[in-house]
This record gives structure tokens, sequence and C-alpha cells, in this order.
């Protein structure tokens, strides 16, 4: 719901805007479009982010392992790597939640409907430009997500570090979920810039008409009509969101992570004393002989 917020914040057109801030688009969407406006795109992400999450976890643990020294560069190396490979998933995914959450705005029923749903929206842009149409906005995307998951996972070993995060900490779950939530909040004001040119840049061409030639000419545009606070369109809401979901998200992998290893390492500390010569004699006997 709110990433529908800052989408819709991002691209709107600076001379006819239609909300004034983020507490103004929630009540204006419910009033034209209905409750269920506010879930607009939301088969996409429901789609790609179990995948995306991961490939992150997993590229970043894979990478703090090759890399050998747990340092917050290190960190910082792993997290960016993680951000580039999931790119592969995340630029469609969002071109498609893009898509979908522009479609019949201010419309409670649109008469002009583009797109089904989420695979619809990918299927017909695929048929219509090919896998660049699908791609669009890759380059923004990684210049986003590289440095933006760097940042994420450099702020979060920096914290749970100087919080003393410790297994027999009676406060570890509280300290985990503010280390999450603020490692998401460092990494989204990190990147921001940039993920208000890939909205514009994906959302280009909904009406039939695209605006935007390059990066370089939306970064120009923008500017030069909106001036440099361009670049904080819907940052608010996009902040309120950043909090709770990746306190959420690290709180949640650290604690399955933690006990997936406890389970692991449980037997070799407290491996049971070998059988005796008699109670192995009893057990052969005791078990079938095709075993």
């Amino acid at each position: 719901i709110v990433s529908l917020f800052q989408v819709r914040l991002q691209v709107q057109n600076v001379d006819k805007p239609l909300y004034r801030g983020t507490f103004h688009c929630f009540q204006s969407i419910i009033r034209q479009e209905s409750m269920l406006g506010l879930y607009k795109g939301i088969g996409s992400p429901m789609m790609g982010l179990t995948f995306i999450n991961a490939i992150v976890f997993g590229v970043q643990g894979n990478t703090m392992r090759l890399l050998g020294q747990d340092t917050p560069t290190n960190q910082f190396l792993a997290g960016a790597a993680a951000g580039a490979i999931q790119c592969v998933i995340c630029c469609p995914m969002e071109l498609a939640k893009t898509r979908m959450q522009m479609q019949g705005t201010g419309e409670k029923k649109s008469s002009r409907k583009l797109y089904k749903n989420s695979l619809d929206c990918l299927m017909r842009i695929y048929n219509r430009e090919g896998l660049w149409g699908v791609n669009r906005g890759m380059v923004t995307t990684l210049i986003r997500e590289t440095p933006g998951f760097g940042v994420y996972f450099l702020a979060y070993d920096v914290l749970t570090r100087s919080l003393g995060c410790e297994p027999d900490d009676p406060y570890m779950i509280p300290k985990l979920l503010f280390a999450g939530g603020m490692s998401g909040i460092a990494s989204w004001i990190s990147t921001y810039p940039v993920d208000v040119i890939k909205s514009r840049l994906q959302a280009d061409g909904v009406g039939g008409v695209n605006q935007y030639s390059s990066i370089a000419d939306c970064v120009r545009q923008s500017v030069r009509r909106e001036g440099y606070m361009v670049f904080t369109r819907g940052l608010t809401s996009t902040l309120l969101r950043a909090f709770p979901v990746n306190a959420a998200t690290f709180a949640t992998v650290t604690l399955v992570l933690m006990y997936a290893r406890g389970v692991e390492e449980g037997p070799k500390d407290c491996e049971p004393a070998p059988p005796s010569h008699h109670a192995q004699l009893q057990q052969q006997q005791a078990q079938p002989s095709s075993l």
C-alpha cells in the first residue's frame, strides 16, 4: 500500500499535481478508487519478493564466506554483490508493479484497462517491446540496488556490533528489530534520488507518450521543472514503510539462522557416549535381520 503512495507521488505531473502529500494521497485513492485501489500492483511483489530475499541473503552469506573475514568493508561488498544479482528479478517486478499502480489513476472503474494483472502486464510489454522493454529501468535499478544493499548490510553489521546483540541478551530481539529498521532507512536515504528517476522511467509511456529519452534526459527535465526537491518526492511514505518491513526481515532471518546453526552444532557439543559391546549385541538382536 505504502509503495503505491510512493510511486504516485514520485511520478505525478508537477503542473497538475493530484496529491499534496502521503496522507492526501491515501484519502484521494480511497475516495476515487475505493479500498481496492490501495492494493493495485500487489501481485508483482507477492510473486517476486520471496525470490528476491532468498537471492539477497543467499548471495550475501556465500560472498562473506568467500571473502573470509567478517569486517564492515566485506559486509558492504557482499551486500553490493547481492543487490546487483537480484536486479534480474527486481527490475521486471517493479516495472509491472509501477505500471499496475499507475493504471486507472483517479478512476473507480477504469474505462480503459490496459493490463489485467502483473503477469499480463509483463507479457504485453514483452510482445510490444521485447526483452528491452521488460528490463526498462535496469541501469537505474543497478545504480540503486548495488550501493543500496551495501549500505543495508553495512549499517546492520555496525548497529548489531555496537548494540551488542548476543544470543544470551534478554533484549536481543528488540535490538535486532531496531538495527534492521534503521538499516532499511539508511539504505533508502542513500539511494532515494535514483529511485525517483527509476520510477519515472518505468512509468514513462503509460499514457501512450514517452516523455524521456534517457536517464540523463529524465534527470535534466525533472530538475528543470521541479528543482532538486524532486529527488525527495514520496520519501516520507518510503521511510514509513522501510522501518517495520526491514526490522521484521532482518530479525526473522537472523533468528532463523541462529536457530539453524544451533541445531547443526548441537549434536557436536553433546554427542552421546558410544554404546558398550553388550549394548551393541542387544541392539543387533532386537533389530530385524533385513536391517
